[in-house]
Formats: structure tokens, C-alpha cells, sequence
């Protein structure tokens, strides 16, 4: 090699040499630019209202999202815009009461459905969740079994069972002995805990024929605490799925400990199903449901079809449920007034907290107005649980949609609306009594139909009943031993949370003062 061989780029060299850079941008400048133009000038959606930005692109929606502020987002959209707001590019989001029948509702036997969207449920495409609606059908088919009337009366020992652990509990730390001599006493507890140590031992006996052993050891199982931090988790991995469907078998392969949460929660499914199934007595549980009935094809549940779904009713029956319960609670304490109605209910209904039970607590109508007060204020899923519309498109609230659109119903969008309920960001349990007026206040009650806690249409929640049963039960003990106060700051500001699907709840601490009685 001479000297002769180190040439100095020429000019057109250079030129040549940085002129792909050049070129590249200035491609990707002109795609973007071609993209928001489409979205903002071109697309079927564009005149539907909502901010610009949001309907230029992804970015605003996704950032809300992983901010865990979305909810709070959404309804501030819907203030602003009307009942039906472009979201993104190609979704909307929609208040109206109707919207539920339109989007979730029973849909004739030759329409397609709204099917799942599939950004959102690709890691629940194997349960009753994300399924399709054929599987969906033969799933709740089988599940709901365990959920019957008669079920429910057989499950109703095992239950309380567990309830009368947390009362033995909550009197463990509310009472001293002095000489021999027990006492009883205030003590602040956290009952955001308590309640997840009960709904998750009643829900692990239900499904596994064991519970998890919290209110046992007063503390959680690492199941539960596995369940909790995969919630910020899968809200990550929504997003992710959204940018760029189809990536979340990729991602288990690239990042598998993205996934770890979930598929330990499987394994531990899978290991107490086969624990359960040795077992050769008959319980009204779960696994009795899902090991003996079939669907109308007389197809049974396969041995993973039953471990995904115990690891669903796991994480769905219990979360949920505690998330209702200390919301009441929060309330109940918040509200003195309320408290004491409440309160003057179960302890003038009752002679004795023995008499308490399924049947005789359906009696608390004042209890169950406060239970759905708090589930409106506070919702239980804060998630848009969306929907795809379907192949030829559809009318929805009134406007054409066209397939593939993206639908949406925020909950606390929906129940924080004042077209919807008066007065909506305050407690008010009065609203659901048959009178139109409290305190001066004229409730118009026309569009009460856009509460619905427990979703709507044939996917709506599979365990309402056993929900219901299940609060009214512990709030009526809960109130027949105890006054509420909050105790702290963090308890004052219990519901200032973020949502990843549900919320990510902090403390409740709540001073528990024993009733005294003659």
C-alpha cells in the first residue's frame, strides 16, 4: 500500500456520503407529515370533536396512559367536547347511557359483535376475557356454574368463614388485656389490606379448595403481592401492544421477565388446581365447575383453559371486590352523616350479629345505595375495557362509525359526567332512592342507566351476585362492631390514585372505634 492509496474524498463523494442522512429524514419528515394530515384532514373520524393533537396522533393518548392519569384525562375531554370525543387517531370515547347497549349489548344471531380489541387483550386471548365470542360463549357456559344460586347457598358457609376471621382479627387489634381483664379500644388499621387479606383467602378457597393464608398471617401471600405488582406491569405492555400490534409474543421471547408476573400467577394456578383435583370430596367451588360441566357441544374445559381461568377469577374476584370495599369504607368514614345512617340500619335490623347472612343483609337498602354511590364516585374498574367496531360498520350514539374504529367507555369519565348525574363529583347516596330531591338538590335521573359497575351485555361480569353478597356482608359487620374515622392524610386522599386497568391503591388508614352496647 503506497500513499496514493489514501485518496481524499472528492466533493460528489462527500455529497453522496451525507445525502442518505438527508434523504432518510427528509422521508421520515414527509411520512409524519403525511400521517397527521391524513388523520387531521382525510380520515372518516375528522369530524368527530376532541383536540387535534390527540386526533393527530397516538402520542397524547399513550402518554396518558402510561402517566396513569387517563381516566382523570378522559373525562376532562368529555367535559370539554360532548359525549363523544376522538381519542387517537382511530378511537373514540363515548358517555352516553346508550353507548353501552350499542357497543357491549346482545346483538342478533347474524350481526357480528364488537369483538375485544385485540391491542388490549392479547395477553387474555385464552380466558373468558379477551375471548372470542364463540369461546367466550362455551367459557361462561361452564364458569357459571360456579356462580348459580345453588352454588352461592353452598359457598355461603365457606365465606363466612373467612369474614369471621377478619372480625376476629379487626378485635385482636382493637382490644388490650390488663389483669387478666380484656378491654376494648380504639386502633387505627389499614383496611385496604384487611380487605384484600379477605377477598383474596375467600376467593383462593373458591377456586383452589385452600385459601392463601393472608388473614392467617396477617399478611400477603407472595401470589398476591406477585398480582399486585403486575398491574403497572401490564399497563406498560398495553401500551407497547398498541404502538405495535402483534409484539407481544415477540416481547415474551426478547424480555421474557415482562411476562414473569403473569406466568408465575399460572404456575401457581396450575399447581393448586392439581393439589384440588386430588381431592376426593364434592365442594361448591371453582374447580368443581370447571372439572364437570361442559358446554352445549359437550366440550369440556382443557387442562390450561382451566389454569388461565383460575388465575383470572383469582385476580378479578378479589381485587375488584377489595377495591369496592375500601372505597365504602373511605366514604363512610368521610361522611359522618352517611356513617350514622348506615350505621342506625344494621345495628336497629339485627339482634345480634349471628343473624347476620346472605339473605338477611339483601335487606340493608340503605347499605346497598351507599355500596353504589361509592362505585360510581370511586369505579371499580377504571378501565375502558375497548372494543373494535365491527365489519361494515355501525350507528353508535347517533353517528356513523366505521370498522376497526376503536371503542371506548371510561367509567369514571361516564359517572363523573353532568350530563349524566347531578351534581356528579359529590357523595350523595340519596340519589338512588326513589325520591327526586335531597336537600335541595333535584336529582334528574334520566340517564342513571350509564351506571353500570359491573360492565354490560353478554360479557358483563360473571361474579356480581357473589360481589354483592360479599360486601354487604363484611360492610354490615364491619359497621355492627365498629365507627370509622380516617386517620391521616394518605387515608384523606385514598382516591387521588393512578389507574393501569385498576388502580394502584395506597393505605386506608382508619381509626376503628368498638360500638359499646348494654
Amino acid at each position: 500500500m503506497t500513499l496514493s492509496d489514501f485518496r481524499v474524498p472528492t466533493t460528489t463523494s462527500l455529497s453522496a456520503l451525507y445525502a442518505w442522512p438527508v434523504i432518510a429524514i427528509s422521508a421520515t419528515v414527509l411520512l409524519v407529515a403525511s400521517y397527521t394530515f391524513y388523520n387531521l384532514f382525510l380520515h372518516p373520524l375528522r369530524a368527530v370533536p376532541g383536540p387535534r393533537l390527540w386526533a393527530a396522533s397516538t402520542i397524547p393518548y399513550t402518554v396518558a396512559w402510561l402517566s396513569g392519569s387517563a381516566s382523570y384525562t378522559i373525562h376532562a375531554l368529555h367535559q370539554q367536547y360532548g359525549d363523544i370525543v376522538r381519542v387517537a387517531p382511530n378511537r373514540l370515547s363515548f358517555t352516553h347511557p346508550q353507548a353501552y347497549q350499542e357497543i357491549r349489548g346482545h346483538r342478533k344471531s347474524n350481526q357480528e359483535e364488537h369483538s375485544k380489541d385485540a391491542a388490549f387483550y392479547a395477553i387474555s386471548r385464552q380466558n373468558i376475557l379477551g375471548a372470542s365470542r364463540e369461546d367466550h360463549t362455551r367459557l361462561r357456559r361452564i364458569l357459571s356454574h360456579g356462580f348459580s344460586a345453588k352454588s352461592m347457598q353452598g359457598q355461603q358457609p365457606m365465606i363466612t368463614k373467612y369474614i369471621d376471621l377478619l372480625m376476629q382479627r379487626l378485635r385482636e387489634r382493637t382490644t388490650t388485656t390488663k389483669k387478666g381483664e380484656k378491654t376494648r379500644q380504639e386502633a387505627v388499621v389499614d383496611l385496604t389490606a384487611w380487605f384484600n387479606y379477605t377477598t383474596f383467602d375467600i376467593i383462593g378457597d373458591l377456586a383452589f379448595g385452600e385459601p392463601f393464608g393472608c388473614l392467617e398471617e396477617s399478611q400477603y401471600h407472595p401470589w398476591v403481592s406477585v398480582i399486585f405488582r403486575s398491574v403497572k406491569q401490564l399497563g406498560i405492555m398495553l401500551a407497547v401492544e398498541l404502538w405495535f400490534p402483534g409484539t407481544v409474543n415477540l416481547l415474551r421471547k426478547v424480555v421474557p421477565t415482562a411476562f414473569s408476573a403473569m406466568d408465575m400467577q399460572t404456575a401457581h394456578a396450575h399447581e393448586r388446581i392439581s393439589r384440588r383435583l386430588q381431592l376426593e370430596e364434592s365442594r361448591p367451588d371453582f374447580v368443581e365447575a370447571m372439572a364437570t360441566a361442559m358446554s352445549e357441544d359437550g366440550r369440556m374445559l382443557t387442562r390450561h383453559e382451566m389454569d388461565v381461568s383460575a388465575r383470572l377469577l383469582v385476580f378479578a374476584g378479589s381485587e375488584t371486590t377489595a377495591t369496592s370495599l375500601a372505597a365504602v369504607a373511605y366514604f363512610l368514614a368521610k361522611y359522618p352523616v352517611v356513617q350514622k345512617k348506615v350505621a342506625d340500619e344494621v345495628r336497629s335490623g339485627f339482634a345480634s350479629e349471628a343473624e347476620m347472612n346472605f339473605s338477611s343483609v339483601s335487606k340493608l337498602q340503605y347499605l346497598l345505595v351507599v355500596m353504589d354511590e361509592a362505585m360510581r364516585v370511586f369505579p371499580t374498574v377504571p378501565g375502558q375495557m375497548p372494543r373494535i367496531c365491527g365489519p361494515g360498520g355501525d350507528i353508535i350514539c347517533g353517528i356513523h362509525v366505521p370498522a376497526g374504529t376503536g371503542l371506548e367507555i371510561w367509567p369514571y369519565a361516564v359517572n363523573h359526567s353532568a350530563r349524566n348525574f347531578t351534581e356528579p363529583d359529590k357523595f350523595i347516596p340519596e340519589r338512588w332512592l326513589p325520591d327526586e330531591e335531597y336537600k335541595g338538590i333535584r336529582f334528574d335521573k334520566q340517564r342513571h342507566g350509564a351506571f353500570q359497575p359491573f360492565s354490560f351485555g353478554p360479557r358483563n361480569c360473571i361474579g356480581k351476585n357473589l360481589a354483592y353478597v360479599e360486601m354487604r356482608l363484611i360492610l354490615a359487620r364491619l359497621m355492627w362492631n365498629y365507627d370509622l374515622v380516617l386517620a391521616d392524610e394518605a387515608a384523606e386522599r385514598f382516591l387521588d390514585c393512578p389507574c393501569f386497568a385498576l388502580w394502584l391503591k395506597g393505605p386506608l388508614n382508619v381509626r376503628l372505634t368498638p360500638v359499646t352496647r348494654d
